[in-house]
Parts: C-alpha cells; sequence; structure tokens
C-alpha cells in the first residue's frame, strides 16, 4: 500500500524542533481543557457546546498531518475517531443517571467510564465481525 504525502510549508512543520513542537501541542492542548473547564463554571450550556466540538480530534489530526505528512493515516484516524464516538457517548448517558441516584460523583464516574469502555469493547468486537480492519 503507498502512503500518499502533501507538502506543507515548513514554517508549520516539526522539522528539527521537535522539541518545541511537542511543548507547542502540550500547551496548546491543555489550554483548550482549561478553557472549557472555566467556561463551563460560568455556565454549563456554553461549556457543554465547547466541550462537544471535536476539538481533541481536529488537533490529533492536525498533529498527525504535520508531524506525518501522510494523508491516508489521516484518513484512517478521522474514520476510527467516527466509530469510537459513539460507544463514547454512554459516558454522557450513564454519568448524569447515576449522579440522579444519589451516587457519589467520583463511584459514578468510574462505574460510567467502565460503562464506556464496555461500549468501546463492544463496538471493536461489532466491527471486526462487520469486516472492519481495526
Amino acid at each position: 500500500m503507498s502512503t500518499v504525502r502533501n507538502s506543507t510549508p515548513d514554517s508549520i512543520s516539526p522539522g528539527r524542533n521537535r522539541g518545541l513542537f511537542a511543548v507547542i501541542k502540550f500547551v496548546l492542548s491543555a489550554a483548550i481543557i482549561v478553557l472549557v473547564s472555566e467556561v463551563a463554571k460560568r455556565s454549563t450550556f456554553w461549556g457543554g457546546i465547547l466541550a462537544s466540538l471535536p476539538i481533541v480530534s481536529i488537533l490529533a489530526l492536525i498533529w498527525l498531518y504535520l508531524d506525518t505528512r501522510d494523508v491516508q493515516t489521516v484518513s484512517s484516524l478521522s474514520l476510527n475517531i467516527f466509530w469510537m464516538v459513539l460507544p463514547s457517548l454512554v459516558l454522557f448517558l450513564v454519568l448524569p443517571l447515576l449522579l440522579k441516584k444519589q451516587i457519589p460523583f467520583p463511584w459514578a464516574l468510574l462505574l460510567a467510564s467502565m460503562a464506556t469502555v464496555g461500549a468501546y469493547y463492544g463496538m471493536a468486537q461489532l466491527l471486526q465481525r462487520l469486516g472492519y480492519k481495526l
């Protein structure tokens, strides 16, 4: 299988400054998490909108492309993100249900996370049975 590589200006390429590029990726990614948290303190609605944006996925696609210049790999990651978003929604269904039942937050988050891991496993099994290459 051949890979398709596109050229990008060196000014946005990690090139020889891989360490600095890694720090930039880390700082930008952390800043987004802090931004969502701070906005959610003021408005859970707007915090929810920001958190629901596929910011992490978009950044991962950008970082992957800049690191590899391989559009085939970026395409594959994008499709895998699509399939894995579906089971990730389990967390957002189970957590509020557990909290409404007065389960303490740490336990509710742990149980909702475990349910999500189970949903990921189930999705992976389903995709394999359907012939999707993982």
